[in-house]
């Protein structure tokens, strides 16, 4: 309720957060039994899952901010750019839908969310808004059919519950109808508003407007970006640690190109001091308070009451996602996959498909609901509990229910059902092969 009422309290989102992060923490010892020192351990363990989301997040940022101190977004940025509204929106969410599922949803968000700074000027505020978070619609959708796009279809794809193949088959079209749905709602929404606006001014890149070793920066940035979950799968290490990698790689490599009278602003600590630590610590308070209530146990009985309450799949899956909205997705995937074993719903079964895309997806219906939004929120700062409620809440509800609808659609379909997702999975794989060498086209790479 703080955070909501954060322009009424006048104070500070990430102050909340972190209130609420330690206080529900002293409870846990009377809603659990343990003793203090127990807690205390859980708390560090805790505190360890959530720091290195924190980490990934520092680190992506700040990679961020020094490929963009050297231009390195420009290429991008000028391809793109448009004063017609409606291309731009439609522009904004297919680089996000299909960019997420080669990076991830949070990722794809923070670099999404620096591009809108370049596209839209200051006094189009609320358009860019509304283009933030359509980005996390997108983001989350995109994330939703790839098993690398996000942690919970990550963790679903590892603990053995969906494959590659099938999970793209399946998953892609109702991803696909998400981000439909929340669009069509955009341009329903913004009907009667001005549908063309005065972009910033575009320039061509010449060598001059490119610091020395420019183009090494901005490969090496989006590369590393890129490389995370490479890293990942060749290593088995978390990802903050791919991503903090990439930062130290870059670090060194803005160093040696400063070494001599070099210029501070185009160094890796001057890019640090850019970000949003503020946001961080948000993040940090939002996902400790999720881990108390997981220790608690709230967040298993409220899985296990579902169950024994619900007993259609879609349904079940459907408030599963709504849930993730208002509670993390990952400690309800991880109920789920604990409450649901292999031998009643095997693996690529329409169960875990419809967990996959709900989970995935639920978290955009509302702005800290996903790591994506939480994400865009220390992105712009008008773009609050209520605001985001009231603008893109409803677009990502449609979405989310024409997804879910897609997906039932596919299964309900035997024969044809099969032979579209058949063709979605060429479709869906072909194209993300084909976002990464579009983006290495368009200066991503």
């Amino acid at each position: 309720i703080g955070i909501v009422a954060e322009d009424t309290v006048k104070i500070n989102k990430s102050a909340i957060a972190l209130i609420m992060g330690i206080l529900t923490w002293t409870q846990v010892p009377h809603a659990t039994g343990l003793s203090t020192t127990e807690v205390a351990k859980v708390l560090g363990e805790a505190l360890g899952e959530t720091s290195q989301i924190v980490f990934f997040l520092i680190g992506a940022m700040g990679i961020v901010e020094i490929v963009d101190a050297y231009n390195g977004f420009e290429f991008v940025t000028d391809r793109i750019r448009t004063p017609e509204k409606q291309k731009l929106a439609i522009s904004i969410a297919l680089v996000s839908f299909f960019l997420s599922a080669v990076l991830d949803n949070l990722t794809t968000t923070i670099v999404m969310c620096s591009l809108l700074a370049k596209l839209v000027p200051e006094k189009e505020e609320r358009f860019r808004a509304m283009l933030g978070g359509m980005v996390v619609v997108a983001a989350n959708a995109g994330g939703a059919w790839s098993p690398i796009g996000d942690v919970t279809t990550t963790m679903l794809w590892t603990g053995g519950s969906i494959t590659a193949g099938p999970l793209i088959s399946s998953v892609f079209l109702p991803s696909v109808a998400c981000t439909a749905g929340a669009l069509g709602w955009h341009f329903y929404a913004t009907r009667d508003e001005e549908q063309t606006f005065e972009p910033p001014a575009a320039h061509t890149l010449g060598s001059s407007d490119i610091p020395p070793g420019g183009y090494l920066v901005a490969i090496t940035g989006i590369g590393g970006l890129l490389a995370v979950p490479v890293f990942k799968a060749f290593t088995g290490l978390p990802p903050f640690a791919g991503m903090l990698l990439s930062a130290g790689v870059l670090w060194g490599i803005t160093d040696s190109l400063q070494r001599e009278n070099g210029d501070e602003k185009l160094k890796m600590p001057y890019a640090l001091r850019l970000i949003d630590m503020q946001g961080a610590l948000f993040f940090l308070g939002i996902l400790m308070s999720v881990a108390a209530l997981q220790t608690a146990g709230i967040l298993t009985s409220l899985s296990k009451a579902l169950d024994s309450v619900i007993t259609d799949e879609t349904l079940l899956a459907g408030i599963i996602g709504a849930a993730s909205a208002v509670i993390d997705n990952v400690p309800l995937v991880a109920a789920a996959m604990g409450m649901y074993d292999l031998t009643a719903h095997p693996a690529d079964s329409p169960f875990w498909d419809l967990i996959t895309f709900c989970s995935g997806t639920g978290g955009s219906m509302l702005i800290i609901g996903s790591a994506a939004g939480i994400a865009y929120m220390s992105f712009e700062k008008s773009a609050n509990f209520g605001w985001y409620l009231k603008n893109i809440t409803p677009g990502a509800v449609a979405g989310y229910l024409a997804g879910i609808a897609t997906l039932s659609a596919q299964v309900k379909l035997a024969g044809v059902g099969k032979v579209v997702a058949a063709g979605s999975a060429v479709v869906g794989t072909g194209l993300m092969a084909h976002a990464v060498t579009v983006s290495q086209g368009a200066g991503l790479l």
